[in-house]
């Protein structure tokens, strides 16, 4: 059961990381604001995704040092902070091409 847990949190942080990268690269390459913003608000979501699951596998499935709690309790809270400012983001630029149109 365990292991059944860990090989689905590591792909799903595989796919978070693979998905931050390549929005990452989208976001640097765009030339229109919108497109570069919605992008990053994606990149965003997708780091946010990341650190939360990292903070999960360092609480729920090591065993708990103060170190190892602290930084998972970091990584939690800047996972938070990154899909709350991601999706902020990603509607403001989903709005602004609304407006255009």
């Amino acid at each position: 059961m365990m292991g059944t847990i860990l090989t689905v949190l590591y792909v799903l942080l595989a796919i978070a990381l693979i998905s931050s990268v390549f929005h990452s690269a989208k976001s640097h390459r765009a030339k229109d604001t919108r497109q570069r913003g919605i992008y990053a608000a994606r990149m965003n979501i997708s780091l946010g995704s990341l650190l939360i699951l990292l903070a999960v596998i360092q609480l729920f499935v090591f065993s708990g040092s103060s170190i190892r709690v602290v930084v998972g309790a970091l990584f939690l809270l800047l996972g938070c902070f990154n899909l709350y400012a991601g999706f902020r983001n990603y509607s403001y630029f989903s709005k602004m091409g609304q407006k255009n149109a």
